[in-house]
């Protein structure tokens, strides 16, 4: 089956599954470059969808999954040879993709991090276990004889055992079989594994296209090219900004820091208090997010001499440009930014308190402000 039982941790919630978004906007380039391997008989058996996230890399890896059950390769049509494909398009009412649509079809799987039987909580990463499954579902043959396709999203989450039982998978492929391995930072990954996929790199989009995908996807924000901003051209990233008021918020933290050195200290714990709200991890990883995202900018507005083209929230701009008046206070913002992201993450692991790390942040920008 493909996943309704399956948990699904790298999902936004609020946000449709990747398989059930009709359109991918702005990656032409990667989806045609299937389509071409597809029509010359060059269909590896691996393939790495690489880039920022939220930029589609799931929504592509479902696409590719359907379209390849769907469609019949080009030495399949017997007599009468099949019409070549021009795209990734599958109509709705295709049994492929309504199967699919219903978690019905049986020639995909979806490894994502899996529960740990022993703690019933999610794991943090993807485990050999979670690879080893895929021996069974290879052994299985298609019922029509065609592919079985393995979404691995995300490919970053694999422990070193899971990498090695992939690795064996991928010097020994399965017969028909597709392996789709969704990375963020391939980097990380085991050059033996990136060697054996090919890539395609999906890139960042514009604000016009990010607006595009989120009205697609039945999120409507007023503040579309601000969201776009701060995302960085990730719709994935402009949608949990505003399914989580991450606009509002960013405005609130750059009216902390208008008041740097003289901190509101009212201001502050008012953040502080969001953060440490029950049930507000998702706010409390938000706010901290912002913080990082807040530090990078006015370090790059410094660095440039100029603020960014799109300011994210009115007074935006002004607000980095006086705290960040020259390159060498870049450096001193661009420094706290990864002293403030290392605390934050070490604080969250060995659960301190929310409102103390959010304050101690505040107070650390405050001493680093200009006078």
């Amino acid at each position: 089956m493909s996943d309704d039982t399956t948990p699904q941790p790298e999902r936004l919630e609020g946000a449709p599954h990747p398989r059930d978004t009709d359109r991918l906007i702005g990656q032409d380039a990667a989806q045609m470059a299937f389509v071409d391997a597809f029509n010359t008989g060059r269909l590896h058996h691996a393939w790495m969808l690489t880039g920022p996230r939220g930029v589609g890399k799931a929504t592509l890896a479902w696409r590719i999954a359907k379209f390849l059950l769907a469609t019949p390769t080009p030495d399949d049509g017997g007599m009468f040879a099949p019409e070549v494909p021009t795209s990734l398009e599958i109509a709705p009412d295709h049994p492929v993709a309504v199967r699919i649509t219903s978690g019905g079809e049986g020639r995909i799987r979806n490894v994502t991090r899996s529960i740990n039987p022993t703690t019933k909580k999610m794991r943090q990463e993807i485990v050999a276990d979670d690879i080893r499954a895929l021996n069974g579902f290879f052994q299985m043959s298609a019922p029509d004889g065609g592919y079985r396709v393995v979404i691995i999203d995300d490919a970053d989450l694999m422990n070193v055992t899971a990498a090695n039982a992939l690795l064996k998978m991928l010097e020994e492929p399965p017969a028909r079989a597709l392996l789709i391995l969704i990375s963020h930072q391939p980097s990380g990954l085991l050059p033996t594994i990136r060697s054996r996929c090919r890539t395609l790199a999906l890139r960042s989009l514009d604000a016009g296209e990010v607006t595009e995908a989120m009205a697609q996807a039945d999120v409507q924000a007023a503040n579309s090219a601000a969201l776009s901003a701060l995302s960085g051209g990730s719709v994935g990233g402009a949608m949990r900004l505003s399914l989580l008021g991450g606009a509002s918020m960013y405005a609130e933290l750059v009216g902390l820091v208008g008041t740097l050195p003289n901190m509101d200290r009212p201001r502050a714990l008012k953040l502080a208090e969001l953060a440490a709200a029950r049930g507000g991890e998702a706010k409390r990883d938000l706010l901290f997010t912002l913080i990082d995202l807040l530090l990078s900018r006015m370090a790059r507005a410094g660095a440039m001499g100029a603020p960014p083209q799109i300011e994210a929230c009115v007074g935006e701009a002004s607000t980095l440009m006086r705290l960040c008046p020259t390159p060498h206070q870049a450096r001193i913002w661009a420094d706290l930014a990864a002293e403030i992201s290392a605390r934050a993450r070490h604080g969250i692991a060995v659960n301190l308190d929310p409102a103390a790390l959010v304050l101690d942040t505040f107070i650390k920008m405050a001493k680093a402000a200009p006078r």
